[in-house]
């Protein structure tokens, strides 16, 4: 017998080495859409590149890795 099940998937905010674990709001949304949502709350996301997604722990992990720029 075959059984499938989903993987959860998860978010990971990488801020300067430490990973904040954001939740899945939907699993109908993209990638690109939970990021520009959770832009809203960290506006350092804007510019931020998504890696993944990348299977560990029995779980979908996307990172949203944000580009730090420089002023001058």
């Amino acid at each position: 017998m075959l059984i499938s099940n989903t993987l959860p998937r998860v978010f990971l905010y990488d801020q300067q080495g430490s990973k904040l674990v954001l939740s899945d709001p939907s699993i109908t949304m993209q990638p690109e859409a939970v990021l520009n949502m959770y832009a809203q709350t960290y506006p350092e996301l804007t510019t931020a590149k998504i890696e993944g997604p990348e299977i560990k722990n029995d779980r979908v992990e996307y990172i949203f890795q944000a580009m730090l720029g420089t002023k001058g």
